[in-house]
C-alpha cells in the first residue's frame, strides 16, 4: 500500500529548502542599502571611466574554449567515484571507464583538429 506519511522528511526538506533561497533574497531586499547615481548605473564600477559601449563582441573561439575545459573538468569528477570503487566493481565497470576516457580522448583530439583549443 502506498501511504503518503512516509514522505514527510521528503515534503519538510523541500519546504525548508525552497524557504531558505526565498527567505535571503527577501531579507536581504529589505535590509540592503538602496543607492542610484551615475557611478551605479555606470557599465564598470572599478574607478575608472568605460571606454566605449558595453556590448563588445567576443570572438566565438574563447566560449569554445570555456566549453571544452568545462566538459572535461565536469567529466573527471565522473571518473572518482570509479577510482574509489574499483576493486568492487570488478573488470566490466573499468572496461566502461575505459571507454568512457576513450570518447574524451576523441572529442579532446577532434577539438584539437578544429583549432579550438588555440588561444590566439
Amino acid at each position: 500500500m502506498f501511504l503518503l506519511h512516509e514522505y514527510d522528511i521528503f515534503w519538510t526538506f523541500l519546504i525548508i529548502a525552497s524557504l531558505i533561497p526565498i527567505l535571503a533574497f527577501w531579507i536581504s531586499g529589505l535590509l540592503a542599502p538602496v543607492s542610484e547615481g551615475p557611478e551605479k548605473l555606470s557599465s564598470y564600477e572599478s574607478g575608472i571611466e568605460p571606454m566605449g559601449g558595453a556590448w563588445l563582441q567576443f570572438r566565438i573561439r574563447y566560449y569554445m574554449f570555456a566549453l571544452v575545459f568545462v566538459v572535461f573538468d565536469v567529466e573527471t569528477v565522473f571518473l572518482y567515484p570509479w577510482a574509489m570503487s574499483f576493486d568492487v566493481l570488478g573488470v566490466s565497470v573499468f572496461i566502461e571507464a575505459f571507454i568512457f576516457v576513450l570518447i574524451l580522448v576523441v572529442g579532446l583530439v577532434y577539438a584539437w583538429r578544429k583549432g579550438t583549443l588555440e588561444w590566439s
